[in-house]
């Protein structure tokens, strides 16, 4: 049997998220990052800064990723594994990806778990990332310097860990409702709407078709979610997946219905409360706090629909676990041990490696920690 608290092969677990801007002057430069190479005037980002602006702003992905490096730092020193150290980068704001990983050659780390701040399988929520990590190393090894290799972590939406913090949220969410309204709720699980061309891509080619592994595997945790709320409460509630957040070309079919449109169809079939479900965002960042927390809601009150807003798994102890779970997971697995893989529900545990093929790019691009990966 492996040893349950020996991280070997990897000296380092880097922590790989979006960013975001935090301040005002910070907004428009970010969202130029974001959109880099897509042509978009100034005055246009100034305008969809707007959401950002209302919160001073500042997006909260950063501070909350700081709590789930603290989370990920106390858990692994409660575990023995105190020893290996947590780094953090951006794709698109500091601290920037590029710069952790000069940090972290500078340090003499030479193997790295990635965790990806994003759940499932997409083009941008896994494949990009993997670009971003190849073009990072290209830029270390054009200064002459050595890379670290990489490894991501398998996708966890399905891990125990990342589950059940969204079952509690729910029932708390439910019990929060006034009572005359509460067996009847309605539950609407939201995720980011993507291009209905990049959903049917996406996972391994094999699962390509009718909303790809995304739509699958976002059924699949939402099914978890309504069954373990259905055994501890006893009442089945009617759910159903639906998609927030849409940002692309009117003309350009994206994955439906939008949350907001949603609410009003439920309130027109009578149904008297909702709870949404924000299970394919890990933290309460920007989509979250403005896309749920305000336009949605503020539809709901229109409506004089009562709604609440469960949480997100963010920096719970449980999450910080079942990362430490999958990357000695992944470690004992390098080391060419058969370990037991934790996952729920029909789909089971996913790939370690990204197989040619899995969540295409419009335009290819050099992955990193992949089967097409040029970094062995």
């Amino acid at each position: 049997m492996p040893d349950q608290r020996d991280p070997a092969p990897y000296d380092a677990l880097l922590l790989l998220s979006f960013g975001g801007p935090e301040g005002p002057d910070d907004v428009v430069p970010f969202l130029e990052n974001v959109t880099r190479g897509r042509g978009i005037p100034k005055e246009r980002l100034k305008e969809v800064g707007q959401h950002y602006f209302l919160f001073g702003g500042v997006s909260p992905i950063n501070e909350q990723n700081r709590a789930l490096l603290d989370a990920l730092r106390e858990d692994f020193a409660e575990h023995g594994l105190d020893g290996l150290p947590v780094y953090w980068g951006n794709r698109n704001w500091a601290p920037y990806l590029v710069d952790t990983l000069r940090e972290m050659a500078a340090d003499g780390r030479r193997r790295v778990a990635v965790l990806a701040t994003s759940a499932y399988a997409s083009y941008s929520g896994c494949r990009q990332y993997r670009e971003n990590l190849a073009e990072a190393l290209a830029t270390l090894e054009a200064e002459g310097t050595a890379p670290p290799r990489v490894d991501k972590l398998r996708h966890y939406f399905n891990h125990p860990g990342f589950v059940r913090p969204m079952v509690d949220g729910v029932l708390k969410s439910l019990a929060e409702l006034d009572e005359s309204v509460r067996a009847g709720a309605h539950l609407a699980f939201t995720t980011h709407s993507i291009p209905t061309a990049s959903a049917d891509t996406s996972g391994p080619a094999g699962e390509h078709g009718d909303g790809g592994a995304y739509v699958a595997e976002h059924l699949d945790v939402a099914r978890l979610i309504a069954e373990a709320v259905r055994e501890e409460t006893g009442v089945a509630h009617p759910w159903q997946l639906v998609y927030q957040s849409r940002s692309g070309a009117p003309h350009t079919p994206w994955l439906e219905p939008d949350i907001c449109d949603h609410l009003e169809e439920r309130h027109a079939a009578g149904v008297p409360a909702v709870v949404m479900v924000p299970i394919g965002f890990v933290s309460d960042h920007m989509e979250v706090l403005y896309d749920l927390d305000t336009e949605a809601t503020a539809r709901a009150a229109e409506l004089g629909l009562p709604v609440r807003r469960s949480a997100t798994v963010g920096a719970d102890p449980r999450f910080a676990a079942a990362v430490r779970g999958l990357l000695l997971e992944r470690a004992a697995t390098e080391r060419g041990f058969v370990v037991e893989r934790c996952a729920l529900g029909a789909l089971g545990p996913s790939h370690d490696l990204c197989p040619v093929g899995c969540c295409p790019a419009r335009s290819p691009k050099p992955a990193a920690a992949g089967a097409d990966s040029p970094y062995a």
